[in-house]
């Protein structure tokens, strides 16, 4: 009996272990799909993406994996990180077109073959040296499933073809928004797949008609609505089409809540900014919870 018990005590404790190994704040692949996800409702839910992924905070680097589970630790998280490629045509998590900043590595990573980076180092923003690696777009797709979305920055460098090929070969369109600049951009990516997402740039009502005449759907779009204090009147109007908002907070709106406090986050989820992408995750994440 003893064994039995004891065998018994053991089953339980590896499912249990096998429940909790998961972290309870992070997103699942949306079982409707992404479009359902992000299109707005009262009842959407403000969320925070994360600005390039991490950086500010001491031992995390920004576009790194261990900064991205991190983060997604402390807050059903969308990571927003950036692409760029290689001289043999590998798609890497960099914001910079170099190197210099983030890395013990130097020089354009254009001219730079995937193996050259094999030894190379992140640093976070404040120049501290971490054991960690530039990982692939690949191997953050792979590891993102079920635990974030990610909204990809591609870098100019960067062939938009590329990213969708990868996105579409690990299946990841139910939890990946690649973000463009522009109503050419934006036609590009919903000509080589009409059932992603596009984050797009949306800040008055001409900006909207643009995307319209050039035929992006309302229910494929994310409104990006610049990074100055949201217009709650257009914000409702974009909600009536369905779409929600990214307000950037990284910068100056960030330097400010710093300055008068954080409930100014709340305040701007209040005059309808869906999505806030700041540098400081964690410090918004808490101001909106709080409310």
């Amino acid at each position: 009996m003893k064994k039995i018990f004891a065998l018994s005590s053991l089953i339980i404790v590896l499912i249990y272990g096998c429940k909790t190994s998961k972290s309870s704040t992070y997103v699942a692949v949306p079982k409707k799909g992404l479009m359902a996800f992000l299109k707005y409702n009262e009842n959407f839910k403000p969320m925070i993406s994360a600005h390039r992924g991490g950086g500010d905070i001491a031992g995390y680097p920004e576009n790194c994996i261990e900064s991205f589970d991190y983060l997604a630790k402390q807050m059903p998280a969308i990571i927003e990180c950036d692409i760029e490629y290689t001289k043999d045509s590998v798609l890497m998590m960099m914001h910079d077109n170099s190197l210099d900043r983030t890395t013990t590595g130097k020089g354009k990573i254009i001219e730079k073959n995937w193996s050259d980076f094999k030894s190379v180092k992140l640093k976070d923003n404040a120049g501290n040296l971490t054991n960690f690696e530039i990982p692939t777009l690949e191997k953050v797709l792979n590891w993102g499933r079920n635990k974030v979305i990610f909204t990809l920055d591609v870098k100019r460098n960067t062939p938009y073809r590329k990213v969708v090929e990868m996105v579409e070969k690990l299946k990841a369109e139910e939890y990946s928004v690649i973000i463009t600049y522009d109503v050419n951009q934006a036609k590009e990516v919903y000509k080589l797949n009409p059932n992603l997402m596009i984050s797009v740039t949306i800040r008055d009502m001409k900006e909207y008609e643009r995307y319209q005449n050039a035929g992006i759907p309302d229910k494929n779009m994310v409104a990006f609505i610049g990074t100055r204090e949201p217009n709650k009147e257009f914000n409702a109007f974009l909600h009536q089409k369905g779409i929600c908002t990214i307000l950037g907070t990284l910068g100056n709106l960030d330097k400010m809540t710093a300055a008068k406090g954080d409930n100014l986050y709340h305040e701007w989820v209040k005059n309808g900014a869906d999505i806030l992408s700041t540098d400081r995750a964690i410090e918004a994440f808490k101001a909106i919870s709080t409310k």
